[in-house]
C-alpha cells in the first residue's frame, strides 16, 4: 500500500498546487478588475463629458455649418455667372475696339490715298501749268534781256543777268 498512499498524496498535492495556482489567477484577475474599473471611471468623468459637450458644439454648429456651405455654394454660383458676364463684357468690348481700329485704320488709309490723290491732281492742275508758264515768262524775260541786253552792251554798260529762281513760288 505503500504505493497507494503515494499517489494518493502526490495527487493532493498537485490538487493543492493547482487550487493555489487558481487562487493566484483570482487575485490577479481581481485587482486588474479593480484597475480596469478605476479607469473606466476616470474615462467616464473625464471623457465622456469632452464626447458629449462635442457632441452638443457639433450639433449646435452643424446648422451654421451647412449654412455656411449653402452660401458658399451660391456664391460660387454668383461669382461664376458674374464672371461669365464679364468675360462676354470684355469680350464684347475687344471685339469692339477691334472693330474700331479696323475703321480707323480704313479711314487713315481713305483720307491718305485722298490727300495723295488731291496732290497729284494739284500737281497736274496746278503747279504744272504754274511751272509752264514760269518757264514762258522766263523765257520771255530772257528774250528781253537779250533784247534790251545787246543795246546796254552797245552803250557800254555791262550788266549781269541775274537768274529767277523757280522754287520761290512754290510752297
Amino acid at each position: 500500500m505503500d504505493k497507494l498512499t503515494f499517489f494518493i498524496a502526490l495527487t493532493g498535492i498537485a490538487v493543492l498546487l493547482q487550487a493555489g495556482v487558481l487562487l493566484a489567477m483570482y487575485l490577479a484577475m481581481r485587482k486588474s478588475t479593480e484597475r480596469f474599473e478605476a479607469l473606466a471611471a476616470d474615462v467616464k468623468t473625464k471623457v465622456f463629458p469632452t464626447v458629449e459637450l462635442v457632441h452638443d458644439l457639433m450639433t449646435e454648429v452643424r446648422p451654421n455649418l451647412e449654412t455656411v456651405a449653402e452660401n458658399l455654394a451660391e456664391a460660387s454660383t454668383a461669382m461664376r455667372e458674374q464672371l461669365e458676364r464679364v468675360d462676354a463684357t470684355v469680350s464684347d468690348v475687344i471685339d469692339r475696339a477691334r472693330l474700331q481700329v479696323i475703321r480707323a485704320d480704313e479711314l487713315l488709309s481713305r483720307t491718305m490715298d485722298r490727300v495723295e490723290q488731291t496732290s497729284e491732281m494739284v500737281h497736274k492742275t496746278v503747279i504744272s501749268p504754274v511751272r509752264q508758264f514760269s518757264g514762258l515768262m522766263q523765257g520771255i524775260t530772257v528774250g528781253l534781256e537779250f533784247l534790251f541786253g545787246n543795246r546796254s552792251r552797245r552803250n557800254g554798260s555791262r550788266e549781269e543777268r541775274r537768274p529767277v529762281p523757280q522754287d520761290e513760288m512754290f510752297i
